[in-house]
């Protein structure tokens, strides 16, 4: 890959942040959860875009940012009301924004008149097309001209309370392979008020020399303006680190009337009098103290030094990937490490074990570390909602309101991104399904306005994230319904009502009477859940009718590495995610009973648990005595526990989680596959699937006893 390639494709990745920072801050300022600093982030994201578009040509793009920030940048000097209205129109042109980037990143050409609605409500915006929206297109796409002379550009003279500024600006390297534009940063300083430049070519080498993406020339600026000097510096937020750059204010100190006495005779000037000086920036606060200043006290609290702004480099995916993968190979060597220690003479693992238990604790740290770097707050995906239920909700004549809790919570990159579909799923059918109308709701006594909960967590291991409304719930009779005409079910089928509550899950089901482009087309839920299995993830349902519904997603932190706990059934070993385990125990005979049509009960603290005899379920021939061995309390859904018996517990260890279904599909009861300590394979139980196995399969007394009656009935017939 070129140089050229390389930097553009580091302007469309820093398009990716600055297009969800964009979507963020126009949803926040949508909610009414805002600041100033809020509207002037969107502004620069926008024109950051629009910099880095005008370097590469993309004319359209280039184009369509420059009138959507000429609209950010008239609300953001209260020249534009923020309202509802208004901000709707802002994010429908993040909208056309975001497909601008896509198409040029896919190299397509946009069509000529591709987002000009959008364009033109923007500049209805402006008052009906604002003369200087159209007029700079030309500018924004790399038209302005700087001459190697001074330039003035003359505004209207006398303002009160003007103040003059001395900047200094060099371009530094990075700035152009960053995707921003010198050039822009000048357009917006000369809109400020009167700007006199001049080009430095000290620097310019001769033209044999020259790089295309490494700027050479800078300018010394002498800028006149009624605006403070924040908002000055606020012209170089976004690449304050890229170049150098000093801003001194040059304004005159006028004479000031103070009313001080006259001088008494003989004096030839007024008494001294000290004025403190003004409180600089935190950036301008020199490091060192002033000479002069006083010292402190002894004992005397000192401030704390500010705290230093994080830096962050941008690394490709691939990269952390292959870091991930070397840490999973060497958690398997370690753990082969450790069987060898275990496997020597006492006198000899004594002294390795020691520097065995450190090479463990500073594996796992590394594996931490390096999982954090894929990490990701699932906020990245439910900054997406609100617009949705906003959207949703006008188009069902709704009232909806959308509560988030825990979008910082994260998890795995990889997760993050296959969440989108699931959520916009569930959401949509909570609207379209959940919430009633608001006359409906008002005769059922609640409020017009339905509510919504988004929220995250993490709990025994996993991400937890739950979606519930306040609606009606689900209808059983009508689902069952349903469910016989499309010949989803028997038609003399006796289910619970959690059996039903869950044939939403189903391909091809649907409540939905008729077909439009929110739901009815029987594609939905079955996708959520499959998409959910396939990261090794459970969903599941508890509806109350006329109260509502709540769906929960559990998902794995990470699909990579995981703490599992190793189990023997006769000569096989297995691993059993710790996540899923909620104790272990041996029980007495006594306290497992036998009850007919199931496999035993477990008498628990005055609880009935449903046993599983992983042996017997997956044809396995324990060695223990029948009766005996270990009991693993198990989840396999929500309010769902149950035994599952194994011989023995060999121990918990880190496990790397590998794929088997690229080559043997899907196998039930089996969700992945790892290498041991030993060098032997060892499957990942699926818990879950398990007790749905379980559920599904006779119990052996069932089998046995149909097996004993088989020859018994033919000899009768």
């Amino acid at each position: 890959m070129s140089s050229f390639e390389q930097l553009k494709q580091t302007f469309f990745d820093e398009c990716g942040d600055l297009l969800q920072q964009i979507e963020s801050g126009l949803t926040d300022i949508r909610e009414g959860s805002h600041s100033d600093d809020t509207i002037n982030a969107v502004f620069r994201a926008v024109h950051s875009v629009k910099g880095g578009a005008g370097i590469f040509g993309f004319e359209h793009l280039v184009g369509f940012a420059h009138v959507f920030e000429t609209v950010l940048d008239a609300m953001r000097s209260d020249r534009l009301a923020v309202t509802s209205d208004n901000v709707d129109t802002l994010l429908a042109s993040s909208d056309v924004l975001t497909d601008l980037v896509a198409m040029s990143r896919a190299g397509e050409t946009p069509p000529a008149d591709y987002g000009n609605e959008c364009r033109t409500a923007l500049q209805q915006l402006m008052g009906g097309g604002d003369e200087d929206v159209v007029a700079d297109d030309g500018e924004a796409a790399g038209d302005f001209d700087i001459e190697f002379t001074p330039v003035q550009i003359n505004l209207d003279e006398g303002i009160a309370g003007e103040q003059q500024f001395e900047i200094t600006f060099r371009p530094g390297p990075e700035m152009l392979r960053k995707g921003s534009d010198p050039l822009n940063i000048l357009r917006e300083l000369r809109q400020l008020g009167k700007l006199e430049l001049t080009a430095e070519t000290d620097r310019l080498p001769v033209l044999s020399e020259i790089e295309f993406d490494r700027p050479y020339i800078g300018w010394t600026a002498r800028l006149e303006t009624t605006r403070p000097q924040a908002e000055v510096e606020g012209v170089f937020d976004f690449v304050a680190g890229d170049c150098e750059l000093a801003i001194v204010n040059t304004t005159p100190v006028p004479a000031l009337d103070i009313g001080l006495p006259a001088p008494a005779a003989g004096e030839t000037s007024l008494p001294s009098v000290d004025f403190a000086p003004p409180i600089a920036p935190e950036a301008e606060k020199p490091k060192a103290a002033a000479a002069g200043t006083r010292a402190s006290e002894p004992g005397e609290k000192s401030a704390a030094p500010p705290k230093a702004a994080a830096t962050t480099t941008r690394v490709e995916l691939e990269k952390i990937d292959r870091v991930v993968n070397m840490v999973g190979e060497l958690v398997i060597a370690q753990a082969m490490l450790g069987q060898i220690v275990h496997e020597l003479p006492e006198s000899v693992s004594a002294r390795l074990q020691q520097t065995l238990d450190e090479v463990v604790h500073h594996t796992r740290e590394l594996k931490d570390s390096v999982m954090s770097m894929r990490a990701q707050p699932v906020g990245a995906v439910f900054q997406r909602m609100p617009r949705l239920v906003r959207e949703l909700s006008a188009k069902t004549a709704k009232k909806v309101r959308l509560e988030m809790t825990g979008e910082s919570t994260e998890v795995d990159r990889s997760i993050v991104e296959m969440l989108s579909d699931p959520l916009t799923h569930i959401i949509r059918n909570s609207v379209d399904h959940g919430i009633e109308s608001p006359a409906n709701r008002t005769a059922a006594g609640k409020p017009e306005e339905g509510t919504i909960r988004l929220s995250a967590g993490h709990r025994g291991g996993r991400i937890v994230i739950e979606i519930a409304d306040d609606g009606a719930g689900i209808n059983p009779e009508r689902v069952l319904k349903k469910a016989r005409e499309r010949g989803l079910v028997a038609p003399d089928a006796n289910l619970t009502e959690d059996e039903i509550n869950n044939l939403i899950f189903m391909p091809g089901f649907s409540t939905a009477e008729t077909v439009s482009d929110i739901s009815g087309r029987g594609v939905g839920m079955d996708v959520v859940r499959r998409n959910i299995q396939d990261i090794g993830g459970r969903i599941s349902l508890k509806s109350e009718r006329g109260r509502g519904m709540i769906i929960q997603l559990a998902l794995p932190l990470t699909l990579a590495v995981m703490d599992g706990m190793v189990i023997r059934v006769g000569r096989e070993t297995y691993v059993v995610p710790m996540s899923a385990m909620v104790e272990c125990l041996r029980p007495p005979r006594s306290d497992i009973h036998d009850l007919v049509g199931t496999r035993g009960m477990l008498k628990l603290r005055g609880e009935l648990l449903p046993i599983v005899d992983l042996g017997d379920l997956l044809d396995v021939r324990s060695t223990e005595a029948e009766g005996g061995g270990v009991v693993i309390i198990t989840e396999a859904g929500e309010d769902i526990r149950f035994g599952l018996r194994v011989d023995e517990l060999c121990g918990h260890q880190q496990v790397v989680i590998k794929s088997i279904e690229e080559s043997y599909g899907s196998i039930p009861g089996i969700s992945a596959a790892t290498i041991l300590g030993n060098g032997r394979v060892a499957f990942i139980l699926d818990t879950e699937k398990l007790y749905e196995m379980a559920a599904i399969q006779p119990p052996p007394s069932a089998m046995a006893a149909a097996k004993y009656d088989a020859p018994a009935m033919a000899m009768r017939n």
